[in-house]
């Protein structure tokens, strides 16, 4: 998809900020819209219905992690791409965010090419999972109790319908692309965010957490110092 198709909602309580990035952003071909704050994003959101969402912690009205769940939690968001940009500190706002349901995590100030780049590489790893989902056969992964519908990016588990945010499930599916394989934490930070991104220590532990509390602590078993791998139980 070129760039122009892109939409990017970009939320921050700066105006130059706001200015800087989207002039940048425009510049590159995307179509921008901007939010002062959690509660005018939610319903830029709802009109612009944007591929990618980048928002600010430290706003009034709503902050970025409220926000971020908010965004979660309506069906026609669940797959947009959420980043965080924010200079505060990698503790709180990186492990908070993530369990808030985003994809990834920018550290402000960043340069107009670092920015870019960041923002092509989200753009671009959202459509890794690319194959033929026309025929059913392959749309549909089965393992036990578990089926992944890789076309709409639903769980279906003991006959109940769900859906996970983006890395939640694709963290899933690699994992279940190769049952009983361990995945090193290299392996997946390069298959889900990507060689070149940097993200916290914590962050795969978050996900597979949040992913153990959605469909069962018996599905994913962690090798103590190596990684994690998919465990058929049945």
């Amino acid at each position: 998809m070129e760039s122009s198709n892109y939409k990017i909602l970009l939320v921050d309580d700066e105006s130059d900020i706001l200015e800087f990035l989207s002039y940048n952003l425009k510049k590159e071909g995307f179509q921008v819209a901007t939010a002062g704050n959690g509660v005018e994003a939610i319903d830029k959101a709802k009109k612009f219905h944007p591929h990618l969402i980048i928002l600010d912690v430290m706003m009034p009205e709503m902050d970025g992690i409220e926000t971020c769940e908010k965004i979660r939690s309506i069906p026609d968001f669940q797959d947009v791409l959420i980043s965080f940009l924010t200079a505060r500190g990698e503790d709180y706002s990186q492990i908070a965010g993530f369990e808030a349901g985003a994809d990834d995590y920018i550290n402000k100030p960043i340069k107009p090419k670092v920015f870019i780049s960041r923002v092509n590489a989200l753009l671009k790893r959202s459509g890794r999972i690319s194959d033929d989902t026309s025929n059913p056969s392959t749309r549909l992964i089965t393992i036990g109790n578990l089926s992944i519908d890789r076309e709409r990016y639903l769980i279906i588990q003991n006959g109940n319908e769900f859906s996970l945010p983006r890395k939640e499930f694709e963290l899933l599916l690699l994992l279940v692309s190769r049952p009983e394989k361990v995945f090193t934490r290299d392996d997946i930070y390069a298959a889900i965010w990507g060689e070149k991104i940097i993200v916290g220590d914590r962050t795969i532990d978050v996900h597979i957490r949040k992913l153990r509390e959605k469909i069962g602590d018996r599905f994913i078993q962690t090798i103590k110092g190596v990684g994690y791998k998919f465990v058929d139980v049945d």
